[in-house]
């Protein structure tokens, strides 16, 4: 059962706007506003949904944090510090895992822009969820908050990892393909001289080849290898010609 988002006291049409997209990207659509000081609707809130316009539709308005959170039977605050309350401090990650493995409708209470949730608006919560932002820097806005805690909360659904998208599968050259570009490269390798000392070709051979290896080229990379060095070799043949006119 996804949380409820519950914004006490939002100032502004535009950051529900952004929490409503935030809440969208990550599956959730349950928004409950406590008094919202510019009243509800508000059309400023619209653009910056992006279109989450289900979500801020589906918004439902209460005069209290208590009629908000009516129906909840787990309830986290947000706050970057416990203000004297003797409440367990979680991070979002551990606390929408105990919400997942919970069941049942949960509350997540987020304050207002400037001052964030006031001591008497989190006595009812059961824990606090605290962001670890970097400490002397740690004031995020409303949608960030929002964004972090749904994020978390859709890391948490069973297969959400299965439904990013796949890289395309790399299929390695074969070892003749790959034998054939290093026998290519050492030819124009000899022909530049690079193998100096003498003594220490073997070596350096050697270290090409763990390199080209380990690089696990495909097929069609081998090929647009061998064709650059074509064109180098070309181009170093054509250089005398040149100098002569």
């Amino acid at each position: 059962m996804e949380p409820a988002i519950v914004l006490v006291r939002p100032q502004l049409g535009q950051n529900i706007g952004m929490v409503a997209r935030a809440m969208a990207n990550f599956g959730l659509s349950d928004l409950r506003l406590v008094a919202p000081r510019d009243g509800w609707p508000n059309p400023e809130a619209g653009p910056p949904a992006a279109g989450a316009d289900h979500v801020l539709k589906a918004a439902r308005v209460f005069a209290s944090v208590s009629e908000a959170l009516a129906d909840c039977r787990i309830v986290f605050a947000t706050a970057h510090a416990q203000r004297d309350l003797r409440k367990p401090v979680l991070s979002p990650r551990a606390a929408m895992a105990e919400v997942r493995a919970s069941g049942v409708k949960a509350g997540l209470l987020f304050g207002p822009e400037r001052s964030g949730l006031a001591t008497h608006d989190m006595l009812t919560a059961q824990g606090i969820v605290t962001i670890p932002a970097v400490p002397g820097f740690a004031s995020l806005n409303l949608a960030q908050a929002v964004v972090v805690l749904a994020y978390e909360w859709r890391l948490s659904t069973p297969g959400a990892l299965d439904e990013l998208p796949r890289s395309p599968e790399r299929i390695p050259a074969t070892q003749a393909e790959l034998d054939g570009l290093l026998a290519q490269l050492f030819a124009e390798l000899d022909a530049a001289g690079y193998f100096f000392p003498p003594h220490r070709a073997p070596a350096t051979r050697r270290t090409l080849a763990g390199l080209f290896a380990a690089a696990r080229f495909t097929s069609e990379e081998v090929r647009t290898l061998r064709g650059v060095f074509r064109a180098l070799s070309g181009r170093r043949a054509r250089r005398p010609q040149d100098a002569t006119g």
